[in-house]
């Protein structure tokens, strides 16, 4: 892995360095025909963390490119206004001061702040001047069960609070029964809902049974027109995945070699620690190259990815590691 270029712009929304995925007419022939070999699957993810080793500057160079990729995120039930500042402000100082001056990084902020409806306007006060974007979770999040029409309404009202990137929700009983012209359906009417505010289109990957159903629903889901892929809620007892993620980013590759339209990739859950970032990394850049490792085309869901690599960060600075309180994100 070389040392990838960063950059302090890096936040900018898709629309000002790629054309949105329009979508394309629901191919079933396509859908039917893909399929995931398993056992391939996973024994090309089990190599997947040896396969990969970067240190010293090389490694915080990668680390400072993970951070401005991350989606920083709290979806809690007792998330305040005063959480959601304070998670905006380290958004936008997501390490200290003094570290990243010595990393030559002064100007590094996260990728975007998840948050739920009712914190939006909090979190685009906290965030104006910074140009870091307000995402919010929708559509009867987690489940998706609420009433449909409620749902579509749902996207309308964050767009309207400020939302710039809305994560929505699939019916995950569309994938399990197979019913891809409803999904599509859905898919579709969603982000049409959405405007000019970018939609990702949340797979529930743990819920969906078999990696075939998540290589089917995820090119149903591009086809509709989603900006984004992302694996999960957070919420499920299974969350991202090595193997998930080949499945997911394969079938944008495929998308991408048919249509010529590029399409986001969002793994969230689960994605805890600094190295666990690197080897996810190192799988964008194999298997779909460079330009894929921009904020526009890949984003991590996470709440305590940020200190961990704060602290390796930290540690590679001054040669001592810090205790994990220090760097609370909110």
């Amino acid at each position: 892995m070389q040392t990838p270029t960063i950059s302090a712009e890096g936040h900018q929304l898709p629309t000002a360095l790629e054309p949105r995925n329009p979508g394309m007419e629901l191919d079933l022939d396509w859908v039917r025909t893909a399929q995931a070999n398993t056992s391939a699957i996973e024994r090309r993810a089990k190599t997947l963390p040896g396969r990969r080793s970067v240190k010293k500057d090389y490694q915080a160079a990668w680390l400072c490119k993970a951070i401005s990729l991350i989606d920083l995120t709290t979806l809690s039930g007792d998330d305040s206004e005063g959480r959601v500042e304070r998670l905006c402000a380290k958004a936008a100082q997501p390490v200290r001061a003094d570290i990243l001056d010595a990393l030559d990084m002064t100007g590094l902020t996260t990728g975007a702040v998840c948050v739920y409806h009712d914190m939006i306007e909090t979190a685009v006060s906290s965030l104006k001047g910074t140009g870091i974007p307000v995402a919010a979770v929708s559509t009867g999040f987690p489940a998706g069960l609420s009433p449909y029409h409620l749902r579509i309404a749902e996207i309308g009202e964050s767009v309207k609070a400020g939302a710039e990137e809305i994560d929505i929700v699939i019916t995950r009983r569309h994938v399990l029964q197979g019913n891809w012209q409803a999904l599509y359906d859905e898919m579709k009417e969603m982000r049409e809902a959405c405007g000019d505010a970018h939609i990702k289109a949340i797979l529930a990957t743990g819920e969906l049974g078999t990696l075939r159903n998540i290589a089917r629903a995820s090119l149903v889901c591009m086809m509709a027109g989603a900006d984004f892929i992302k694996t999960s809620t957070g919420k499920e007892s299974v969350n991202a995945t090595l193997p998930v993620s080949l499945v997911m980013i394969r079938a944008i590759r495929d998308y991408y070699d048919r249509t010529g339209f590029r399409v986001g990739y969002k793994p969230a859950g689960g994605i805890s620690k600094a190295k666990d970032s690197l080897v996810y990394l190192s799988l964008i850049k194999d298997e779909l190259g460079d330009r894929w490792l921009q904020p526009d085309l890949f984003r991590f869901g996470a709440s305590s990815l940020l200190g961990d690599i704060e602290r390796q960060l930290e540690h590679h600075v001054t040669g001592q590691y810090s205790a994990s309180y220090r760097h609370a994100m909110a």
